[in-house]
């Protein structure tokens, strides 16, 4: 286990963030995984576009929102 030092101002900032089930180390944890996440799922898409990304994603946008309406109908 290390010791890390922050500010005050940066420990209230982090303390906004983390949620009420995770400790510092966790909130960490998660926020310095996101970033790197984010990079792999943006390399992805553009290694699966083959330029009807938008076009599928419009498709399956509308086939929610048909299975909501139906579900609603109800």
């Amino acid at each position: 286990m290390s010791t890390i030092r922050v500010s005050d101002d940066v420990k209230e900032r982090l303390r906004d963030l983390k949620r009420d089930d995770e400790s510092f180390n966790d909130l960490l944890d998660r926020l310095s995984r996101s970033e790197k996440d984010v990079e792999e799922i943006a390399q992805s898409l553009g290694a699966i576009n083959d330029g009807t990304l938008g076009e599928r994603m419009e498709e399956a946008n509308d086939e929610l929102n048909e299975s909501l309406e139906r579900r609603t109908e109800k």
